[in-house]
């Protein structure tokens, strides 16, 4: 496929090829298979995903504008690297947003939305069973993003979804080692339980302890959240 073939395409066929490419993009991210810090061509990415350089740049700066890659002038795309001291940041943001975002949230659910809710937290459930970090780390993601959704402030849920793309794996693989990675997972359980009692307090609490948890990844620390 050509750079002018690609722009040739139905505006809409552009779109869904955009989206496929970030999603892939992110994916590779997240598993390490683009290494922090490393720098990456338009051209190589492309030749990798079997498509134009046109939908790789463009996908790119979707994930510039996450904050998953910064710009390398004349060159590509550099993976940024994360600092413990960044997820700690990325944290405290977190923790100012979802749970009191969580508290308001839970009488706005609707009955008939805790099935679906069940069954997204029983998928972080499955990916963590299997050991897998990939599949946990986006189920999560939507998952929180769902509970946010019902707040209606569509630029917080953008905000933690670029503070949650920004964290990636860190601190999941040493967890998963300890064998602490299930109990994250069913936390997310809990929580759907919480929003069909109707307790606001206690669904704070857990996700202030939740997202908490990320910080604590050394041995003999709590499991890591997400």
């Amino acid at each position: 496929m050509t750079d002018a073939g690609s722009a040739r395409l139905p505006v809409r066929k552009r779109e869904i090829l955009r989206e496929a490419v970030a999603n892939a993009l992110r994916a590779a991210v997240v598993s390490g298979e683009l290494e922090p810090g490393v720098v990456y061509s338009a051209p190589a990415l492309a030749g990798w995903f079997g498509v134009s350089a046109t939908p790789v740049r463009e996908a790119m700066l979707d994930l510039l504008r996450e904050g998953m890659v910064t710009s390398v002038p004349n060159k590509g795309f550099r993976v940024t690297e994360i600092s413990p001291s960044d997820v700690a940041d990325i944290v405290e943001l977190r923790l100012l947003i979802e749970p009191a975002t969580v508290r308001r949230v839970v009488p706005l659910v609707p009955t008939a939305d805790l099935p679906e809710l069940r069954r997204l937290a029983e998928q972080i459930v499955h990916h963590a069973a299997r050991g897998d970090l990939l599949g946990y780390s986006e189920a999560d993601r939507c998952f929180h993003l769902a509970l946010l959704e019902y707040g209606g402030n569509r630029t917080l849920v953008e905000t933690v979804s670029q503070l949650h793309a920004r964290t990636r794996l860190s601190g999941l693989s040493s967890v998963a080692g300890r064998g602490r990675l299930r109990a994250a997972a069913e936390e997310h359980l809990v929580l759907v339980e919480l929003f069909a009692r109707r307790d606001p307090a206690a669904a704070e609490a857990l996700m202030r302890r939740h997202i908490g948890q990320m910080r604590t990844t050394e041995p003999g620390d709590g499991p890591a959240a997400g």
